[in-house]
C-alpha cells in the first residue's frame, strides 16, 4: 500500500525528507524507509552563530547536522547537506529585523516555510526526480480531488493539538501542498519519541527546536542590533491619553501586549498597545485598550474553493487563530473598503502588526485549513482607538 497516495508502489516512488537534525524529522525518514519508499534525506544548513551550534533547541546548525547525519546512517538512507545560508538570511533573518524595527512581531517560521524550504528546498527536490517532499510539521495532508486537478490535496489540523504546527504553514501554496507530503499528522508527540527510540534513533530523546531557531538564547534583539546598528534610537513613552510617562532604549525591545519590563512606574497595570516605529513612541494603556475584535490582513492565502474574495462578500464563517498558542475561535471573514478583515467573535488581547492570523473549519483535530494572512493592523475598542488616533495625530518629542 501506497501511504502517501501515490498510484505505484512505495519502491517505485522517491521521497526527500527535510531533515532538521531534530526527532521529528527523523521519524518521518524513519517511516517511509520503513514501508519502502526510495528516501533521500536532505539537511539544509542556514546559520551558524557559534555558540548556536551546540545549542540545545536550534535546528539546521552544527550538531543538528551531524544529528541528521547518523540517523541517516542508522537509517541506511543517502544523505545531503546544502547550503542555504545566504539565502536564509536575505529571505528571514533580513526581513525578521526589519519587520522589528517596524514596530511589528513577525514569524520568521512562516518566511522560512515560504521561501527556503517549501520554494528552494522543494524545487531541488524535483530536480532530484523525487515524487514528494516531506517534512517533521505536525499537520495532516489528504487527497481533495478537483475537477481537471486529481492530484489536489488540503491541509487539515494534526491529531496533537498541543504540537498543531498548522498556524505556520497557512501560507503553503496549493502547488506545494500538492507536492508536500506530512506523516507525522496522525501520531502525538510522545508517540512519535516512542518510534525514535523503537528505530534506535540517537535523537529520540533530543529537545525541541524553539520557534525562532537562529536567536541563540532567545536574545532576538542582539540579532537585530547587529544587523541594524542604528535601529535602537530612544524615544518616548506615552500614555494613551497623551501623558509623556518616561523614555525608552528603541521600540525594538518592547511587544504589544507587554506589561514588565516597560521602565515606568506609575502605580497602576500599565500594557504596551502601540508601537509609533515612525515617531518612535511606546505608547502603553489599560488591558482594556488591548481588547481587539477585528484585524485586517496583508498578504492572504487562500486555500479554500473558489476566491478569497467571493467567501468574504458572504461573511465566511470559520475558526481563526491569532497565535500558535491558541486554539482557534469563531470568527467571520469579511472585506470592505480597506481590505479584507477578520471578525472575532469573542475578541483577543495583545494583536500586533505582523502576526498570523490562521484561517479553519473548526477548532478541532483534522479540521481544514482555510488559509489566512500577515495582520497588518487592528481595531480596538472604540474609545481607545479614538485616543489611539488623536496621540497618532500629534507631534511626537524628538
Amino acid at each position: 500500500m501506497n501511504s502517501l497516495d501515490f498510484d505505484k508502489k512505495p519502491e517505485d516512488t522517491r521521497v526527500v525528507v527535510a531533515m532538521s537534525g531534530g526527532v521529528d524529522s527523523s521519524v518521518v525518514a524513519g517511516l517511509l524507509k520503513r514501508e519502502g519508499y526510495d528516501v533521500l534525506g536532505i539537511t539544509l544548513q542556514l546559520y551558524d552563530h557559534g555558540a548556536a551550534v551546540h545549542r540545545p533547541g536550534s535546528c539546521c546548525a552544527g550538531q543538528d547536522i551531524d544529528d541528521a547525519r547518523r540517523v541517516c546512517e542508522t537509517l541506511g538512507i543517502p544523505h545531503y547537506v546544502l547550503n542555504y545560508e545566504q539565502r536564509f538570511r536575505e529571505t528571514v533573518i533580513n526581513p525578521f529585523a526589519e519587520s522589528y524595527v517596524a514596530g511589528e512581531t513577525p514569524i520568521p517560521c512562516v518566511a522560512c516555510n515560504q521561501t527556503v524550504k517549501f520554494a528552494d528546498l522543494l524545487a531541488t527536490a524535483k530536480d532530484l526526480g523525487a515524487d514528494a517532499l516531506a517534512t517533521g510539521h505536525y499537520i495532516a495532508s489528504r487527497a481533495n480531488p478537483q475537477p481537471g486537478h486529481p492530484e489536489r490535496r488540503a491541509l487539515y489540523r494534526p491529531v496533537d493539538s498541543d504540537r498543531d504546527q498548522s498556524y505556520f504553514l497557512f501560507a503553503t501554496t496549493q502547488e506545494q501542498i500538492d507536492y508536500l507530503r506530512f506523516p507525522l499528522g496522525a501520531y502525538s508527540k510522545a508517540e512519535t519519541r516512542k518510534m525514535a527510540e523503537e528505530m534506535g534513533l540517537t535523537v529520540a530523546a533530543k529537545p525541541d527546536s524553539q520557534d525562532i531557531c537562529f536567536v541563540p538564547q532567545g536574545k532576538y534583539t542582539d540579532i537585530i542590533n547587529k544587523l541594524k546598528p542604528n535601529a535602537a534610537l530612544s524615544g518616548e513613552i506615552v500614555h494613551l491619553d497623551g501623558r509623556v510617562l518616561g523614555r525608552h532604549e528603541g521600540i525594538l525591545n518592547y511587544t504589544i501586549g507587554q506589561r514588565r519590563g516597560i521602565g515606568i512606574a506609575t502605580g497602576e497595570p500599565l500594557y504596551v498597545v502601540y508601537l509609533d516605529a515612525r515617531g518612535r513612541r511606546v505608547v502603553v494603556g489599560p488591558r482594556e485598550a488591548l481588547e481587539t475584535r477585528r484585524v485586517y490582513l496583508r498578504d492572504v492565502n487562500w486555500l479554500g474553493e473558489g476566491t478569497v474574495e467571493a467567501a468574504a462578500d458572504g461573511g465566511f464563517a470559520c475558526f481563526a487563530k491569532v497565535r500558535s498558542t491558541r486554539a482557534p475561535a469563531r470568527a467571520l471573514l469579511k472585506r470592505d473598503e480597506a481590505g479584507l478583515y477578520v471578525e472575532l467573535e469573542e475578541g483577543e488581547a495583545g494583536i500586533a502588526p505582523g502576526q498570523a492570523c490562521a484561517l479553519y473549519s473548526g477548532e478541532g483535530a483534522y479540521a481544514r485549513v482555510w488559509g489566512g494572512g500577515f495582520i497588518a493592523r487592528s481595531e480596538r475598542a472604540p474609545a481607545a482607538e479614538a485616543a489611539l488616533k488623536a496621540l497618532l495625530e500629534a507631534p511626537a518629542a524628538a
